[in-house]
């Protein structure tokens, strides 16, 4: 069974730091895509970050040149660092990660539970 675990929340004044972390946990996964999603109260989920197998990354708009994806593919980890903040990143942030296993071998989507994310002062 497939799980993702996230940790690295919290409350941080703005222009401040913060560093997600997010752990796929199953047996034999095949992982493709993994990213970052975020929904504000009131508002859809939206893309902010993903990143490919291969290292290749994409962002939205509204946080390029602040934030940054990586992964490391041995550990089956995707992370987000969230420099120079601001009160507009306050979401709930979620996990996303497309994967394959030897019972399930097409491809789906999976889900973290979501990590508040607060940028206030």
């Amino acid at each position: 069974q497939v799980q993702l675990v996230e940790s690295g929340g919290g409350l941080v004044q703005p222009g401040g730091s913060l560093r997600l972390s997010c752990a796929a946990s199953g047996s034999r996964l095949n992982i493709n895509a993994m990213g970052w999603y975020r929904q504000a109260p009131g508002k859809e989920r939206d893309l902010v970050a993903q990143i490919t197998s291969a290292g290749l990354t994409d962002y939205a708009d509204s946080v390029k040149g602040r934030f940054t994806i990586s992964r490391d593919n041995a550990k089956n980890t995707v992370y987000l660092q969230m420099d120079s903040l601001k009160p507009e990143d306050t979401a709930v942030y979620y996990c996303n990660a497309v994967i394959a296993t030897p019972t399930a071998p097409i491809r789906r989507s999976y889900w973290g539970q979501g990590t508040q994310v607060t940028v206030s002062s």
